[in-house]
């Protein structure tokens, strides 16, 4: 372990203020038990909540034991960052059925190299005064409990809708953690949640995917279904998702706590290409190459482009029964993609049921 120059409590103040001045909101410094967190996890595994996702289960008990991922880790340094662009039309863009809507977070560019590198300029920083020391940079790549660990640093606590929550900021900011081999003073945990009797999160869910608070079937939730599933979405998920193409902010919206967000200051963030704005029919539209060009460096990739056609195809199922929305949705009935395909008959069979005059079978 490396011996700092400072006192530790000087040190854990240098630090908080070099993250602030590399472009986080907040930095706290947490143990590495995580307590409770660890068995509502395996709790969480055992009923199968994780869908595809078997990466949640990949790690063992590393996930939450960072000093078992990492060690020789002694401390967790935990930051957030905010990432809500200003106006982007949130709640007019999901009574729009013709416009698709995108995860707020995704409206930009990709976060984990911005913040990866701001992590990286932050242990150099530590370096210029303790010396050469252990540490690892980690932002949604690895198996770590971040939102446990952000709690055990004092930066909110975990909501209803199992999104981490501060008082200052509700819940539209990004995660990062150094683990670190120096025994820096920790942060108060928060240990007090400020929820209440609200339960706005919960019932907004659009496809009833919280079966309890702070428990989340991911098999139903819009942005399990439209980014990590890989086959077909579940025909009776299909028109509950409604506009959502890719992710779902519903319990973000209704948040009470989110009066409080600030707009990001980081341009990377903000929204490109018109994702924020764009109809449906006009994306669905979009060649290989024009999807591969327009999401370089988003996170919009993450779901691949057959897997996007089949999300705006069900979007397209649940948009009004418009010539540019019909049209789009026949040019790509021979799409060489089976899932596209199947995707496609689904969304025009809306359409014909809702058809004036239609039988229903």
């Amino acid at each position: 372990m490396s011996s700092p120059v400072l006192d530790p409590s000087a040190l854990a103040q240098s630090i908080k203020k070099w993250g602030r001045e590399l472009g986080f909101q907040q930095v706290g410094i947490g143990g590495v038990e995580l307590g409770e967190h660890a068995a509502h996890l395996e709790r969480w595994l055992a009923a199968g909540y994780q869908g595809e996702m078997d990466y949640m289960a990949a790690h063992g008990s590393k996930r939450s034991r960072p000093d078992q991922l990492v060690p020789g880790t002694l401390r967790v340094i935990s930051l957030r960052m905010d990432y809500l662009p200003g106006d982007t039309g949130m709640t007019r863009r999901l009574v729009e059925p013709e416009k698709a809507y995108v995860s707020r977070y995704a409206l930009g560019r990709d976060y984990h190299k911005l913040i990866r590198k701001r992590l990286q300029q932050l242990a150099d920083r530590i370096q210029q005064v303790v010396g050469p020391f252990g540490f690892r940079a980690f932002v949604d790549s690895a198996p770590v409990l971040e939102k446990a660990v952000a709690q055990q640093a004092g930066l909110g606590w975990i909501g209803k809708n199992t999104l981490l929550l501060n008082r200052q900021a509700g819940s539209w900011f990004f995660l990062g953690e150094l683990f670190v081999d120096i025994a820096l003073p920790v942060d108060e945990p928060t240990a007090r949640e400020h929820c209440g009797s609200c339960h706005a999160c919960l019932e907004a869910c659009p496809t009833g995917a919280f079966v309890g608070e702070r428990l989340l079937d991911a098999r139903k939730c819009i942005s399990y279904l439209t980014i990590e599933l890989k086959g077909p979405i579940p025909v009776e998920l299909r028109a509950p998702m409604g506009n959502r193409v890719f992710g779902c902010d519903d319990c973000q919206i209704v948040c009470p706590w989110n009066r409080f967000a600030r707009p990001t200051e980081q341009a990377d963030f903000r929204p490109r290409h018109s994702l924020d704005n764009a109809e449906l029919a006009a994306l669905f539209r979009w060649s290989e190459e024009e999807f591969l060009s327009r999401t370089e460096g988003s996170p919009l990739r993450r779901a691949g482009y057959e897997r996007w056609l089949r999300n705006l195809a069900v979007g397209l199922g649940n948009a009004p029964s418009s010539i540019p929305v019909l049209e789009a949705l026949r040019a790509r009935r021979d799409d060489p993609s089976a899932l596209v395909r199947e995707h496609v008959e689904w969304a025009l069979a809306q359409h014909e049921r809702r058809r004036p005059g239609a039988v229903e079978a």
